[in-house]
């Protein structure tokens, strides 16, 4: 098949079920996602806005994560994942399927939700995980298109899907009531998780995850999510305060006026005294200056008179103390 760049996912994953082949459906955009098949049968997807396998084993306790771990360094080269985990015993053939069609379905909501995305067919793809179980292509997309109908009816804002997840600071009714999971997810977001994040932490399922938050955004309790402007308004940052003028633009002094200042032309209005000064009878007096005393430096001595003058100490101080202190010592024998 010829990669197509802009093309309804959905209807690519139905003709290359049809032409019975093998591959991986790589979906862009965002989130986007890619849908594995072999021979025209789906057996994995994956999404960045969905927990895999792997997360939900070990975020749900099911297995420990040096065990995934171990099981990636051994089977990812072969795409045998899944089977040593059922051959060395720490899953069970319908443990591995469930989880398997739950972590498949979750993925696939997310890569064949867009009505049209860049896709692209690569042919002999396989996951690493391994063909553990097989579902038609029509069911998926069917199942995907149900659970948008779902969404859309608890809260139709799909932005809530990948958006950063931000609870209200304050509820908008007096009561009330939430479930478990609900609980632990408004406790757990901090503003900066996603849903796929919270799904990953709580070791839940991802399409269970955004279905609770839905609802709680239908109640208020989460922060809608805002696009981001492409042009935001202009914002004039304030003047700083005292100043009219640009405090960096360089001030010119007024020039200085010598001699006699010129009479006023007959008609003209007298001119204005200048700031401080009292006109009487038409002669200006400059009033005195007030006294202003000298700043002294950090740390300069006083002046020899000012340090000299410390005032009188009482006489014989040290003789009234010492006898006070005999007088006490002759009482106490």
């Amino acid at each position: 098949m010829k990669p197509s760049k802009t093309a309804a996912p959905g209807r690519l994953l139905t003709q290359v079920a049809g032409e019975r082949q093998t591959g991986a459906l790589v979906v862009g955009g965002q989130p986007g996602g890619t849908v594995y098949l072999i021979e025209g049968q789906v057996t994995y997807a994956e999404s960045a806005a969905a927990p895999g396998v792997g997360e939900l084993l070990t975020a749900s306790g099911r297995l420990a994560p040096r065990t995934w771990q171990a099981a990636l360094d051994a089977g990812t080269s072969r795409a045998q994942v899944g089977q040593l985990l059922l051959d060395q015993g720490h899953l069970t053939q319908g443990e591995l399927e469930l989880c398997v069609l739950g972590a498949t379905y979750d993925a696939a909501y997310f890569a064949l939700a867009p009505a049209t995305a860049p896709v692209d067919f690569l042919e002999g793809a396989t996951h690493w995980l391994g063909p553990i179980v097989r579902a038609d292509p029509a069911a998926v997309t069917r199942e995907a298109r149900r659970r948008a109908r779902i969404l859309d009816e608890i809260y139709p804002y799909p932005e809530i899907d990948t958006a950063a997840v931000i609870p209200v600071p304050r509820p908008p009714t007096e009561r009330v009531t939430l479930t478990a999971l609900q609980w632990e997810l408004l406790v757990s977001a901090d503003g900066q998780r996603t849903p796929a994040d919270l799904a990953q932490l709580l070791g839940r399922a991802g399409f269970a995850t955004i279905q609770e938050l839905r609802k709680l955004a239908a109640l208020g309790l989460v922060e809608r999510p805002r696009p981001p402007a492409d042009n935001p308004d202009f914002v004039r940052l304030p003047r700083a305060r005292g100043t009219a003028v640009d405090v960096r633009r360089p001030q010119v002094a007024a020039p200085a006026v010598t001699g006699d200042r010129p009479a006023p032309a007959s008609g003209d209005p007298p001119a204005a005294p200048e700031p401080g000064v009292v006109t009487t009878n038409g002669t200006d007096h400059h009033p005195a200056q007030p006294f202003q005393l000298a700043r002294r430096k950090p740390g300069a001595k006083l002046p020899k008179d000012v340090a000299a003058d410390t005032g009188q100490i009482h006489p014989g101080t040290d003789d009234v103390l010492l006898k006070r202190i005999r007088t006490a010592l002759r009482a106490l024998r």
